[in-house]
C-alpha cells in the first residue's frame, strides 16, 4: 500500500513501527528516559524549536490481547467514554493494518493530523494542529499486549514547561492505565 493522494500512510511507515516493538528503548542518544511506571518505558526527546517532547513508550499491557487492544484503540465512539483527553479537538487520518513479520502477528496503527478547512475551530476547545501517534501491539507470549507507542502532539501557542512535565509523569501513564481498563470493560459491553 503506497502513500495515496487521500494522505494515507506508507507501507514503509508500518514497518517502522515494527521495526520499534522489537526495541526495547530508542535508537540514537537524544532520547532520555522520563519514567518508567505500571511496567511501561517513558522516552523523551526536546525538539528545540517548540520545547515539546516527542514520546516512545514501551511495554505490556497485561490481560489485554493484541486484537482486543487494537479494536479498542480503534473505536472512536468507545474512545470519548475512556479517554479523558478527547475534549481537545484532533482532527487526523489513521490506518490500521495486521503485519507479518517472521511469522508473529503485528497490529499497527498510525495516526496524524490532517488539514480540514470546512470544519470550524470551536470557542474554547483547543485545535491540535500537529498531531502524530503509531502504535504496534503484539502478543506478549501470554494473555497480554508488548505495546510500542510513539506519540507527539502541538497544540500551538505557549505550553507551560509545568505541562509538559505533567504529560510525561501524568498524561501518558494515565492514557496507558485508562487504555488497560477500557480493554477489561469492552469485553463487558460486546
Amino acid at each position: 500500500m503506497e502513500c495515496g493522494a487521500a494522505g494515507g500512510f506508507s507501507e514503509e511507515q508500518f514497518r517502522e513501527a515494527c521495526a520499534e516493538i522489537q526495541q526495547r528503548a530508542p535508537a540514537g542518544a537524544n532520547w532520555e528516559l522520563l519514567v518508567e511506571t505500571l511496567g511501561f518505558s517513558i522516552y523523551g526527546l526536546l525538539d528545540q524549536q517548540t520545547g515539546l517532547y516527542e514520546y516512545k513508550v514501551f511495554g505490556v499491557l497485561d490481560d489485554c490481547p493484541p486484537a482486543l487492544l487494537a479494536d479498542v484503540y480503534m473505536d472512536l465512539d468507545y474512545r470519548k467514554q475512556w479517554d479523558q483527553y478527547v475534549k481537545v479537538q484532533y482532527i487526523y487520518i489513521r490506518q490500521r493494518q495486521e503485519l507479518d513479520v517472521e511469522g508473529r502477528k503485528i497490529h499497527v496503527v498510525l495516526a496524524q493530523s490532517t488539514s480540514v478547512p470546512q470544519f470550524a475551530e470551536r470557542p474554547g476547545v483547543i485545535r491540535v494542529n500537529r498531531y502524530k501517534q503509531s502504535l504496534a501491539i503484539e502478543s506478549d507470549g501470554k494473555k497480554g499486549s508488548k505495546v510500542f507507542m510513539y506519540y507527539f502532539d502541538n497544540p500551538g501557542g505557549q505550553i507551560p514547561s509545568w505541562l509538559i512535565n505533567w504529560v510525561a509523569k501524568n498524561g501518558v501513564p494515565n492514557f496507558l492505565k485508562d487504555m488497560a481498563k477500557a480493554c477489561q470493560n469492552y469485553l463487558k459491553k460486546t
